[in-house]
């Protein structure tokens, strides 16, 4: 009896527990942000409508804004709550409330509606904004007040207050260190570390649409914003599994390099002889001034076509002979600078995202003095691995 009752109470325990809020990440200095923005809000707004108002006509503020305000200054980030979605959300709703006051003798039937063709058309037209519905609500069981305003409701005090309300909002957020509007990111071919692409995961742009498809439902959340998170996310794990792994734990310390004047034929049979992608240039002091790939010679070379290949590298590479001459002849003329180089003491997981997403193949290793001493490149990174160097903690 009494396990019986065990399982019951652990079923029901269950449950309720989806019926409770989840935990908000949320600090009391937001916190407390968010509900002085609302106060501003929507004392700024009432008082300008107050004005509009002075001749006793119609409500000086309406409910729904208060609804606003939440979305405005609370949660600025999400979809619901952009211009477009509040401006266009509460003026479609109020011009649907109105119309469907007026068609409806019974007003049961008529809010009804109201509500849920505003919803439709909100769709349509991506401009989801949940106030939107009371605004439909307001301008059909609104009272006398309400209805004598006619389509005059939509203009005021619906787009007044809201305008009102969403010009503090922008003023409020930006001086408080908040986006908003917020903005589509643009995916730039390079990203600075704990930005890389979506790609150094193996995902796609496209694997997260075809999700956001599957799951098919409004999420309060940008899909910049749903990506944004997913990459931090991304990097706190690696910071975890990785985190206490320096570079100097995994870095190869024998290094080939050449020098700002190397002849481009010394530096290209280095790197033929020696199997090697990347070359650091240094200086005599052994500072690392860039590093010369085999996509700088390519590039440079314009070795874009397959035909003649080694007949144009070989003509590139060689000198002219001449006391002067445009042509390329020395690394220095070729190579890539500055060069993208990390500390001896550098956690793994920045250069594991730098050689995964920024476009990089080879990472030099410099000491304090940004002199050469190790580098580190994708195979060091396997290896690492492979020996147990890279092991996730615990």
């Amino acid at each position: 009896m009494r396990d019986r009752l065990r399982a019951l109470c652990s079923r029901l325990s269950t449950r309720m527990a989806g019926f409770l809020p989840d935990q908000q990440h949320v600090n009391g200095q937001e916190r407390l942000r968010a509900g002085f923005g609302a106060l501003l809000g929507i004392l700024a707004t009432a008082l300008i409508g107050h004005l509009f108002a002075a001749d006793g006509a119609g409500p000086w503020i309406i409910a729904p804004m208060g609804a606003s305000a939440v979305l405005l200054f609370a949660v600025p980030a999400s979809p619901l709550a952009q211009p477009w979605a509040m401006l266009g959300g509460n003026v479609l709703a109020a011009a649907i409330g109105v119309t469907c006051a007026r068609g409806f003798p019974a007003p049961m039937l008529a809010a009804a509606v109201a509500v849920s063709f505003s919803i439709g058309v909100m769709f349509a037209l991506r401009c989801i904004h949940p106030p939107a519905g009371a605004v439909a609500l307001t301008a059909v069981v609104g009272g006398p007040g309400v209805e004598s305003l006619g389509y005059g409701f939509v203009i005021y005090p619906v787009l007044v207050n809201s305008l009102c309300l969403l010009a503090l909002a922008v003023t409020y957020n930006r001086a408080t260190g908040r986006h908003y509007p917020q903005r589509k990111a643009v995916i730039a071919a390079t990203e600075p570390v704990g930005h890389a692409p979506l790609m150094r995961a193996g995902l796609a742009e496209a694997d997260l649409d075809a999700v956001l498809d599957e799951y098919n439902q409004v999420l309060d959340i940008s899909r910049d914003d749903l990506r944004d998170l997913f990459l931090r996310a991304e990097a706190h794990a690696y910071q975890r599994r990785f985190g206490t792994v320096r570079c100097g734990d995994v870095m190869a310390r024998e290094v080939l390099s050449v020098e700002y004047g190397t002849l481009l034929e010394e530096a290209w049979e280095i790197m033929r002889r020696h199997r090697i992608k990347a070359l650091p240039v240094v200086d005599r002091a052994r500072r690392v001034v860039g590093i010369m790939t085999r996509a700088d010679l390519m590039r440079r070379a314009d070795l874009g076509a397959y035909r003649g290949f080694d007949d144009r590298l070989r003509q590139f590479i060689r000198r002219s002979g001449r006391t002067h001459s445009r042509k390329a002849e020395v690394v220095g003329q070729v190579m890539s600078a500055p060069a993208q180089t990390a500390g001896e003491l550098t956690p793994v997981v920045e250069v594991i995202a730098l050689l995964g997403g920024a476009g990089h193949s080879h990472i030099p290793i410099v000491d304090d003095e940004g002199r050469l001493i190790g580098i580190i490149t994708p195979r060091d990174l396997i290896t690492a691995l492979y020996q147990g160097r890279l092991a996730a903690p615990g």
